[in-house]
């Protein structure tokens, strides 16, 4: 599977940039305001790492010429 690299760099922002700012956003708010943030920050990260895993997979096909 590749992707196109409209999307791929799409998602690479996402991962690099976005993901690690909205966790440390939802970590922050929920020590101030008092509420449970960990189920919410793993399904996140859950999230990323699988995104991210399929990202480096389109990567390293692209990068082999398939």
């Amino acid at each position: 599977m590749v992707l196109n690299d409209k999307i791929y760099k799409i998602l690479k922002w996402g991962l690099i940039i976005f993901i690690p700012a909205l966790i440390t956003l939802i970590g922050t708010l929920g020590q101030i305001y008092g509420f449970e943030t960990e189920k919410i920050i793993l399904t996140i990260s859950a999230i990323s790492t699988f995104v991210g895993a399929i990202v480096g997979i389109s990567n390293h096909n692209y990068n082999k010429g398939e």
